[in-house]
């Protein structure tokens, strides 16, 4: 790893608090904003955001970095911060990091002015929260699924990263795979895996699910969809907002359904904080190659 200069840490959630951990075990010096309500080893000074911007060269935002387009993402911290033109200004000189970086540019339009990287849009960053967001869609499953895993019927809509993990596990569970994709590609793929496969425009002349995981970041399951395949199933949304279910036709069809947004730092914050840790180093060190 390259000789890394200070981070500071503005905001987040526990996948920030093992980010913190994570860079301090490193052995880097790490300011922190906004966790007045979290502890943390003795090499993480706690600071205003005027002095963690002042003294770290790296400022890392979580994800998203504002759920309000006025105000720090920070539930550990005891107040209000707010990202204004000042903040911005501030930053002018830093390489910042942040998730969704357009939640960032929206309070401020000197933020657009920054050398901003998202890491939420990295492929390794993706592949890596694949595996903590299916291990927290199946445990939704065994929640509100009234039967075992195992024998049970489940339907994945969408073979992507999450799909092909998502597959992986219910398959290991022994329950009865059918995935939908797109491509004539993926249909082999999914057909090589021992799956049961179906294009997603089929899906709505299916039915017999008990459980039924969408992947797909658009309405895939319109009410005449719903009414089609999902009358007696468990839908569990995986997709970013507004995701691919019809939750008002789901609710007048008395359609159970779940809109799971932002599984690995809900259910593994360790491993997010670590995955975000990764993936910062990753575009550092590009930067350090390409400077």
């Amino acid at each position: 790893m390259l000789n890394l200069g200070t981070f500071g840490i503005l905001g987040g959630d526990r996948r920030q608090i093992s980010l913190i951990e994570g860079l301090a075990q490193d052995g880097l010096n790490v300011y922190v904003t906004g966790f007045e309500n979290a502890n943390f080893s003795d090499s993480v000074t706690k600071a205003s955001i005027e002095e963690t911007i002042e003294n770290s060269k790296y400022i890392v935002f979580p994800l998203p970095a504002t759920k309000d387009s006025s105000t720090l993402y920070a539930p550990f911290s005891k107040n209000k911060i707010f990202l204004d033109d000042k903040i911005a200004n501030n930053l002018s000189n830093k390489k910042i990091f942040c998730g969704i970086s357009r939640s960032l540019t929206k309070t401020s339009k000197n933020f657009k002015k920054l050398q901003i990287f998202d890491y939420a849009k990295r492929e390794e960053f993706a592949i890596r929260n694949a595996i903590p967001t299916a291990e927290g869609a199946l445990e939704i499953a065994m929640r509100e699924y009234l039967g075992t895993i195992n024998g049970s019927r489940c339907l994945i809509a969408g073979f992507g990263r999450v799909g092909k993990a998502l597959s992986m596990v219910l398959w290991g569970m022994r329950a009865n795979v059918v995935v939908s994709a797109r491509k004539p590609e993926d249909i082999a793929h999914i057909k090589s895996q021992n799956y049961t496969a179906i294009l997603t425009s089929e899906i709505k002349k299916t039915t017999g699910y008990d459980i039924i995981f969408n992947t797909i970041p658009h309405v895939i399951f319109d009410a005449h969809t719903l009414a089609k395949c999902a009358q007696n199933s468990i839908i569990i949304d995986l997709a970013s907002y507004p995701g691919g279910v019809d939750f008002e036709a789901a609710s007048r069809l008395k359609i159970k359904s779940i809109h799971a947004l932002s599984l690995p730092g809900k259910i593994a914050p360790k491993t997010a904080g670590a995955i975000i840790k990764s993936t910062i180093y990753d575009i550092i060190n590009e930067e350090a190659i390409n400077e």
